[in-house]
């Protein structure tokens, strides 16, 4: 691989236009394509592709909105500001998330890690003819992270089946429509892009308030948002993310797909709080004291059948709180930032 390749990745986000226009861009978005990105915002991405794979490239952006599609792949041209280096062949990630389109733009080469980007994909479209190294397809594996139904379309093939392809080729006789007007919204997502750099994993960008406020989040630890019980868990995928977002010269680069599954507390939390030591349970004492002592106390009992079921119901409470809102999630890394995508969990 030549030394002076641009082995990095950006965050892009764009809408439903048949143009997708660019809504965001981080700041990397230089470094692989030369433009700084307030002179990509409001813009078609599409002029970036090369002309030959414009109309396969649009197609797959109308496919993939229609589809409701999560975590695919795409293998492309894009056109460098600087006219001497042409078009540079990328790995395009997109995942809908209810209203746009968000994901990544990376430098492709072959090799260990583009395998293991392709192999935690849903699924992987070759259109620049001369990628086919990158072409990769996982034998009789369980989908992550099923897509939800598309009406028309009938129920998703069973994961492992030979109609459940994880790499694909553009087929022309399903082409979308050149010409469409703006899609409808798909399936409740949202995209959170977090701090890569931080311990906690600041939040840096919310895309809409379907499941957690903006206005509560930005600038949070996104572990506020992430219920008690399973903070310890999702840290340590995030640790693994982050190993994986590394690129050949050990600096933070993409790194595929990882997909779980943790309960989120819409009001958030203080995440940097230490829980208070418990309290001695009281009944300790009682464990050793007179018969006359633990009659009394089922006697008193006996008298008070409304105490009872007072406190399970006060716990059965507690505890749907500490719960939170169950959701399944996609977490990727990229060179300036983490990608979380989260939805409801069925």
């Amino acid at each position: 691989m030549d030394s002076n390749s641009p082995c990095v990745s950006f965050i892009g986000i764009v809408d439903f236009t048949e143009d997708a226009k660019w809504l965001y861009c981080s700041e990397s978005v230089y470094d692989l394509l030369g433009f700084e990105p307030v002179e990509l915002m409001g813009t078609p991405s599409l002029d970036l592709v090369h002309p030959d794979e414009f109309p396969q490239v649009r197609a797959i952006h109308y496919t993939t909105i229609k589809q409701d599609q999560a975590a695919v792949l795409v293998y492309m041209r894009m056109r460098h500001k600087d006219p001497t280096k042409g078009y540079i062949l990328c790995a395009i990630s997109r995942t809908v998330c209810q209203n746009v389109l968000v994901g990544s733009v990376s430098f492709a080469s072959p090799g260990p890690k583009a395998m293991h980007n392709a192999s935690t994909a849903q699924e992987v479209t070759i259109i620049t003819p001369t990628a086919k190294d990158f072409e990769f397809r996982r034998w009789n594996d369980p989908n992550p992270m099923p897509p939800c139904p598309v009406p028309g379309l009938g129920p998703p093939s069973p994961p492992g089946s030979d109609k459940s392809p994880r790499s694909t080729k553009y087929d022309p006789v399903h082409a979308a429509p050149m010409r469409f007007a703006p899609l409808p919204e798909q399936s409740v997502r949202t995209a959170l892009i977090l701090d890569r750099f931080s311990m906690n994993c600041g939040i840096l960008y919310c895309a809409n308030d379907s499941l957690i406020p903006t206005t509560k989040v930005m600038g949070r630890s996104f572990f506020d948002f992430v219920v008690k019980k399973d903070e310890d868990r999702v840290r340590s995928w995030i640790d693994v993310i982050k190993g994986w977002g590394v690129n050949e010269r050990g600096q933070p680069s993409d790194g595929g797909f990882g997909f779980g599954k943790f309960g989120v507390l819409v009001e958030g939390r203080n995440s940097s709080e230490r829980s208070p030591e418990p309290a001695p349970a009281r009944h300790r004492h009682n464990t050793h004291g007179s018969g006359r002592d633990r009659d009394r106390d089922s006697h008193s009992r006996s008298h008070h059948p409304a105490s009872s079921p007072t406190r399970p119901r006060a716990r059965v409470r507690t505890e749907a709180q500490e719960q939170g809102l169950i959701v399944d999630a996609i977490f990727s890394a990229h060179s300036d930032g983490l990608m979380v995508i989260l939805r409801p969990s069925s």
